[in-house]
């Protein structure tokens, strides 16, 4: 049986929009964010009560620009792609900022809301980073890390995720004890505990799913401009 066609533009735009959402059900769960943005998010909380316009959004596309910078310096060279992957970010931030305002009129008191609402997240980042994968649109900052070092270290892209996931998950302890005091979790829980553990497996087993019962596809003739901003210069 033919597969149904899944174009990867709408795989670039449903992938942003939907783990955007899904961070945004995770924050409000409150039993702790992703490893991948809990250093954003701990910065967020550090900052925003000095400076109330910083957003977590905004935390997330200043963080991923080092990271970008980073990933220069450990790759040394500089490709123009990378860029684009910056621009991802900031509309993922912003993307991030709407479903957070949309979300917060709702009541998350209940215990069994909250976990309903941590799986849900947790599930919806998983799909989002997924489908991110599926496409030649530059992704953002933090599948791009993941991407080109596995690429460059050979090491396959979900063992690389996991490594990556634990990393983070270790940044953002580091940094809420430096600007909150040892010991004080802030952002980083036992969801984030679970999602370390989960979140490479689960993305692996839905970019399969979406592998076996979806053909990725281009709609526009934007890949061979993408392939050619990803020279190194």
């Amino acid at each position: 049986m033919k597969k149904p066609r899944f174009y990867t533009e709408l795989s670039y735009i449903l992938g942003l929009s939907v783990l955007a959402l899904g961070v945004a059900f995770m924050e409000k769960a409150d039993f702790g964010v992703s490893m991948v943005v809990a250093p954003a998010y701990v910065l967020y909380r550090a900052i925003s009560p000095t400076l109330p316009f910083f957003t977590f959004g905004m935390a997330e596309y200043c963080f991923q620009a080092l990271l970008l910078i980073t990933l220069f310096i450990l790759l040394r060279l500089f490709r123009l792609s990378f860029l684009f992957s910056f621009v991802t970010a900031v509309i993922y931030g912003l993307l991030l900022d709407v479903f957070m305002a949309l979300i917060r009129p709702l009541s998350f008191d209940a215990f069994g809301v909250r976990i309903a609402g941590f799986i849900a997240g947790m599930l919806l980042s998983s799909l989002g980073v997924s489908l991110e994968f599926h496409t030649y649109i530059a992704p953002s900052v933090y599948e791009l890390f993941v991407k080109a070092m596995s690429e460059h270290t050979k090491i396959p892209i979900h063992r690389f995720k996991s490594g990556y996931d634990a990393s983070s998950f270790l940044l953002g302890i580091v940094l809420s004890f430096l600007f909150f005091g040892f010991g004080k979790f802030v952002g980083v829980k036992l969801g984030t505990v679970v999602c370390t553990i989960l979140n490479g497996p689960t993305i692996g087993a839905i970019g399969r799913f979406l592998d076996k019962h979806f053909h990725f596809c281009d709609a526009l003739p934007f890949r061979p401009f993408f392939e050619k901003t990803g020279e190194t210069v």
